[in-house]
């Protein structure tokens, strides 16, 4: 018998991001796991209000969106504990600037460039909807059909409320092959 635990936000695991953005001539970074598809073209990026990139965000209307493995983990984890209002965060990654003039972290296995198109506020919220620009995908994690291969590009979780980091777990089936909704 299932227990009502009350209004709870329960979709979790969700992919651990890093968001960048262009201060003047030099990036800043935050920490980011409350991102999302919203539709085939659009992803969406909510970051708390305060967050000092928001600002950046906003003026420049693009942001890069850098999926964490375990190799920038420590890093990613630093840029969220610190604000970019206190601290200098462009150093933390090596990068460049992509084709729509977005910090592009070489050591991330897969950047997206993002134009955000709309800002959708709620409660202590600034949700950023984004059309993707370019995706940056290191060769190694793509298939022989040019694909992304995420048996390869493991991608860090972050569970909430616990705030824990997971790593990512074996294939259990095919999409649409379960028939007759009978168990694997």
């Amino acid at each position: 018998m299932k227990k009502n635990i009350g209004s709870q936000l329960a979709l979790y695991p969700t992919p651990v991001t890093v968001i960048g953005a262009m201060n003047g001539d030099k990036p800043t970074w935050t920490l980011v796991a409350h991102v999302g598809i919203i539709g085939h073209d659009r992803v969406l990026v909510s970051l708390a209000a305060p967050h000092f990139i928001n600002g950046i965000i906003k003026e420049s209307k693009k942001l890069s969106i850098s999926i964490v493995d375990e190799g920038i983990l420590p890093q990613a984890d630093y840029a969220g504990s610190v604000s970019g209002a206190k601290t200098d965060k462009g150093s933390l990654f090596e990068y460049e600037l992509g084709e729509a003039g977005t910090p592009i972290i070489q050591k991330a296995p897969l950047v997206m460039e993002c134009t955000v198109v709309d800002v959708y506020d709620s409660p202590g919220f600034e949700s950023f909807i984004c059309t993707i620009s370019s995706t940056y995908v290191e060769e190694e994690h793509l298939n022989e059909s040019g694909k992304i291969d995420y048996h390869t590009l493991k991608p860090v979780l972050f569970e909430f409320p616990t705030y824990e980091y997971l790593r990512t777990g074996e294939v259990i089936g095919k999409c649409l092959s379960f028939k007759n909704g009978e168990s694997i």
